[in-house]
């Protein structure tokens, strides 16, 4: 028995007897025979006994990287994303005339033979020595297979691909030993499996099922004589004989292969004529590739679930494992997202805003209690021609996640928040603030959470309307949205305490900064924000006060079938069962017959918020059902922010948009398209105190329909038990920050 070393492997001059044994006859040899003169190419250190014993002795074969397939949350493909189009099949799912051809053209002693091939050798060299130059290489199919293997791991590195494929004695040495290893490890029929999933077939496809697939459009198992035959042509010069784009040549390589299978007994001659005379029958399928491909516009999620496994920590700790992790593949992702709530969104957010006008529109929807986002709808598709005002910029999420770079100031969708947090400080509904309708607050009333004032000076802001003025409670003040209540509120409550529970129900800003505690403004949406973040923020309303982190992905597995692990949703009580119950009536009464009257659903229980900002750049509606919550916002996705004043819109003139017209009627479509009739729970229902204010009958003329509509005034004598509507609670603006309300 021959001596080894500690390690396993064999002597030094057991390694150089055997290195001799297979590459004695020439230095040409281990140049790889189809080279020039050795000494040209320089005789790398690698090249001596000693430098082949210093390989390592462990080919480390790379996974093969795969298609990933994205599925929706009843199965159904969303997309297919690669980088390498293969999908790996074993032996038995190859037709054997694949087998065979490939055999034939590339390597037909390779059953007789091992890692080299000495007559081989010796044909190519003679051959090379009369053409006075490389005509003919000897390289066998277990060498072939070693150098995809380290072309597959250098991945799109051109450094790395270069090093694999360098015409140098030193590559040639090391690939030489590592195919001497490979034929004693895997044997024979294991080394043909691996090469016929490994190499470039052409056509973006890598591997013989990818390229059965692309040329066939059938699976490797089915392939016919003549179709194997083509494919198994390709792998000397893809490009060169591509069927696709040069028949004539494709068609006199793949009968060079007819020929060769003859010759060598895989065929019989009568067979070979027949495929011969066979003209070449494509039936191409045409790559679908990446997000852009997504279904139902769910191109912006499927492009959030990458962005998700590009930077969560669960899938890497560092940014290149988990690239590798994506670039590898061979994933099956099943994902949050509901195809009956993407198909209600997509056609909600298109069907009122164009693709091609001034402005755009997005809709998010999250399950409350589970975080689970069901759809992500926009109303320009994904993707990079801008003639067809296709984009990548995904609207409804922060600047890390693929979107813009600090989101949309939310306007008065942020007041339910101040709400909230007044709430849980003991403040109660029936707390009412008389003002005028522009007012000056001192800066130094208001403390961040070290308890320093805000700033000297003042804070000047003002309500829509002039004639908005007087008493009002927490439910009127919501329902018109009034500026004034909400800058006295957020003293009480407190500037801290508000930014605390904006936190709390996951209020984020787009560029990824903190949220400030140091802008009272904040109380008027004078903070940019993301509607998937409004979404999720109005869903803890919904849960009754718990808030759950959105979440898109449900499960993963591998290539081998095994599971990985996934960023779960983390659910934390961000206030309690009566505050959420409280704000949850209150803003029933936008939609009813507040600010939110076109978005209201009839046939179930709804709640929600309008919102503009300066200007009527942004306009959004953010409501809910116990069930879902959906976000959608309208305004200008890249450069100067559009003033939505007389404008065209989705093929509608709008003299003025507002949140309630536009963003509340694609809210409407949304969320009737997404629940079904038989998904109709009811929020808990509480009493909610209520002031005696008397209002002026004159305050609601002259309001837009996004501030109600009806100028009826009420008497306002509300009790402490049940909704009472306040007088005029029916108007209301949801304009925002106005003469420094975005801050000082």
């Amino acid at each position: 028995m021959p001596k080894k070393r500690s390690g396993g492997g064999l002597t030094t001059t057991q390694q150089a007897a055997k290195f001799l044994g297979v590459a004695a006859l020439s230095g040409v040899v281990l140049a790889g025979i189809a080279l020039p003169a050795a000494g040209a190419l320089g005789l790398a250190a690698k090249g001596t006994v000693e430098g082949f014993d210093e390989i390592p002795s462990n080919l480390k074969t790379p996974p093969l990287s795969q298609r990933t397939t994205i599925l929706d949350s009843e199965g159904g493909a969303i997309a297919t994303v690669y980088s390498r189009d293969r999908t790996v099949v074993p032996l038995k799912d190859i037709s054997p005339y694949m087998q065979d051809a490939i055999i034939a053209i590339e390597d037909s002693r390779f059953y007789e033979h091992g890692a080299v091939d000495l007559k081989g050798i010796l044909r190519a060299m003679n051959r090379n020595v009369q053409a006075g130059g490389a005509a003919q290489g000897a390289s066998t199919l277990t060498q072939q297979y070693v150098k995809n293997v380290f072309v597959e791991e250098a991945g799109d590195d051109p450094d790395k691909v270069a090093e694999a494929t360098q015409q140098t004695l030193g590559r040639k040495v090391r690939e030489l030993k590592y195919a001497i290893q490979v034929e004693e490890e895997l044997g024979k029929k294991k080394i043909l499996e691996n090469y016929l999933n490994i190499t470039f077939f052409g056509q973006q496809a890598y591997g013989v099922e990818a390229a059965s697939q692309r040329y066939f459009s059938k699976h490797a198992k089915d392939l016919k004589l003549e179709e194997a035959a083509l494919l198994a042509g390709l792998v000397q010069s893809p490009s060169r004989y591509d069927p696709v784009n040069d028949t004539e040549e494709a068609t006199k390589r793949r009968n060079t292969v007819l020929q060769r299978m003859a010759a060598v007994g895989d065929i019989s001659r009568a067979e070979a004529d027949k495929a011969i005379a066979a003209p070449i029958a494509l039936k191409v399928k045409k790559p679908q590739n990446g997000c852009i491909t997504a279904v139902s516009g769910s191109g912006f999620f499927c492009d959030y679930v990458r962005k998700t496994i590009l930077t969560d920590p669960a899938f890497g700790k560092t940014e290149e494992e988990r690239s590798k992790l994506w670039n590898l593949g061979g994933l099956t992702i099943k994902t949050t997202l509901s195809p009956r709530a993407q198909k209600a969104a997509n056609e909600a957010a298109t069907s009122r805003v164009y693709k091609d006008d001034k402005v755009a529109a997005s809709v998010v929807q999250v399950q409350p209690g589970t975080g689970k986002i069901l759809s992500m709808g926009q109303s320009r598709p994904y993707g990079l021609d801008q003639k067809q005002h296709e984009t990548v910029l995904n609207l409804a999420v922060s600047s890390k996640m693929g979107g813009s770079t600090y989101g949309f100031q939310v306007g008065s969708t942020f007041k339910p928040i101040t709400a909230a947090a007044a709430l849980e400080k003991g403040i109660s509904p029936a707390q009412s603030f008389s003002s005028d309708w522009k007012i000056s607050v001192p800066m130094s009333s208001y403390r961040d959470c070290s308890g320093a004032p805000t700033g000297g000076g003042t804070w000047d802001l003002q309500n829509e309307m002039e004639s908005e003025k007087g008493a009002y409670d927490m439910t009127g003040a919501l329902g018109k949205s009034i500026n004034t209540y909400f800058a006295k509120l957020e003293q009480k409550a407190g500037l801290c305490e508000t930014v605390t529970m904006a936190k709390k129900v996951g209020y984020e800003r787009g560029d990824g900064d903190p949220v400030s505690d140091k802008h009272p403004s904040i109380t008027l949406g004078g903070t940019e924000s993301t509607p998937l973040a409004m979404a999720a923020a109005y869903a803890t309303f919904a849960n009754r006060g718990t808030y759950c982190t959105p979440v898109a992905i449900e499960s993963i597995t591998d290539a081998n079938d095994k599971e990985l692990k996934v960023p779960r949703s983390s659910c934390s009580r961000a206030m309690s069962e009566p505050t959420a119950d409280t704000i949850n009536q209150m803003l029933k009464g936008v939609v009813e017959d507040g600010t939110g009257t076109l978005a209201g659903l009839t046939d179930r229980d709804n709640a929600g918020k309008t919102g503009t900002t300066n200007e009527r750049v942004d306009a959004w509606f953010v409501g809910y059902t116990p069930n879902l919550s959906t976000a959608v916002w309208v305004g200008a996705d890249v450069g100067k922010k559009v003033p939505m004043y007389n404008i065209n819109i989705g093929g509608q003139y709008y003299d003025k948009v507002c949140g309630g017209c536009l963003p509340g009627p694609i809210w409407k479509t949304a969320m009737t398209g997404a629940l079904t009739a038989s998904e109709t729970p009811s929020f808990n229902p509480i009493s909610v105190p209520r002031a005696k204010v008397k209002e002026d009958k004159e305050k609601d003329k002259g309001r837009d329909e996004d501030n109600g509509g009806d100028n009826d005034d009420e008497s306002g004598d509300g009790d402490n038990g049940g909704i009472t509507l306040p007088p005029g609670f029916i108007g209301g603006s949801d304009g925002g920050p106005r003469g420094g309300g975005n801050g000082p």
